[in-house]
């Protein structure tokens, strides 16, 4: 089954994170825990996300798309990054999540895909 943990962490301090350049292209940085999970089968696919100031959320009411800038809720945390992972169950995906290098200064959210039971 498949579970996507939601990786989230200090806005602030991604806002203030230097992105690279478009097309830059960004060196292996040889993530231990991804290079673990990838050689046991379970990492899918993930990668980190563009710091919150560069988010905009759509919303669309009364046949109206209204687009504003930001992340889609105020908070200290945001979601900074994404990682699939394939388990046999939300326990062993939960007992993963709680190794992820960003677990001690930020939170995980464990979800399974839709139809995952």
């Amino acid at each position: 089954m498949k579970y996507l943990l939601l990786v989230c962490w200090d806005g602030d301090r991604m806002n203030d994170q230097t992105e690279p350049e478009p097309g830059e292209e960004q060196p292996d940085k040889g993530f231990w825990w991804v290079d673990e999970l990838s050689e046991q089968g379970i990492w899918q696919i993930g990668d980190q996300l563009a710091p919150p100031r560069r988010a905009q959320t759509v919303r669309v009411r009364g046949g109206k798309t209204l687009v504003t800038d930001g992340p889609f809720a105020e908070t200290k945390e945001a979601v900074g990054g994404f990682d699939l992972l394939e388990c046999s169950s939300i326990e062993e995906a939960v007992e993963i999540a709680a190794t992820h290098p960003l677990a001690a200064m930020g939170a995980i959210e464990v979800r399974p895909l839709w139809g995952n039971y």
